[in-house]
């Protein structure tokens, strides 16, 4: 371990979001841990469910991480542990390196593995959701970004036909002005792949862009 430069600070606050993204995922019996490594006080500076271990903010880092950093070996594989009142965990320990290759923090996560299991995979299961909001919040994965385009026209193009509060004489318009929002139109020859794709003419498509 060294003492930290304020450029070494800088990296690790870089992980806070991080942090509450992956908490977030996994679910309240996740514990998510960010620490720094600077020598004067190798310390939790962020933790997101805590009261799996009953750790806060400022609790020093664990024995066993600081044996293996010593040691240099190697933290990357999961491995088994208990949390102080003896409950099973699973974790998994990354070193945090600044640009030389120093070590300047970690990010933990520690799984319950005796969590109740209905409440360990509720923040996996589909919640229940009207089919409108189900197409405006389906995620798109493509391989590329004519794909990810294509995708988002034909997306956009039947969320916008399918909407019964839009009349048929305005949903041209409403569709090139969401697609618009969406930053379709930055692509280059978007406006041509729309009218392939909808049928609305280039003409159309132009004049409804004018008069957003």
């Amino acid at each position: 371990m060294k003492i930290l430069t304020p450029q070494d600070e800088e990296i690790l606050a870089t992980f806070d979001n991080v942090v509450t993204a992956i908490a977030n995922t996994f679910g309240e019996h996740t514990e998510v841990v960010l620490h720094s490594l600077d020598i004067r006080h190798p310390s939790i500076i962020k933790i997101v469910n805590g009261h799996v271990t009953g750790r806060t903010v400022g609790a020093p880092i664990t024995n066993f991480v600081l044996d293996k950093l010593a040691r240099k070996e190697d933290l990357s594989q999961p491995y088994f542990t208990k949390s102080p009142k003896g409950r099973n965990l699973r974790s998994t320990t990354t070193i945090i390196r600044n640009p030389q290759g120093e070590a300047i923090g970690t990010l933990c996560v520690n799984i319950d593995l005796d969590a109740p299991f209905q409440e360990v995979i509720q923040p996996f299961v589909l919640p229940t959701i009207e089919p409108q909001e189900k197409k405006t919040n389906i995620e798109i994965f493509a391989n590329s970004p004519e794909d990810m385009l294509t995708i988002t026209i034909e997306n956009t193009y039947q969320e916008i036909t399918l909407d019964k509060a839009i009349s048929a004489g305005k949903k041209a318009r409403a569709l090139v002005h969401k697609l618009a929002n969406l930053g379709v139109f930055n692509f280059k020859n978007s406006p041509q792949l729309v009218a392939q794709i909808t049928g609305i003419s280039t003409h159309t498509i132009y004049r409804h862009l004018r008069d957003r």
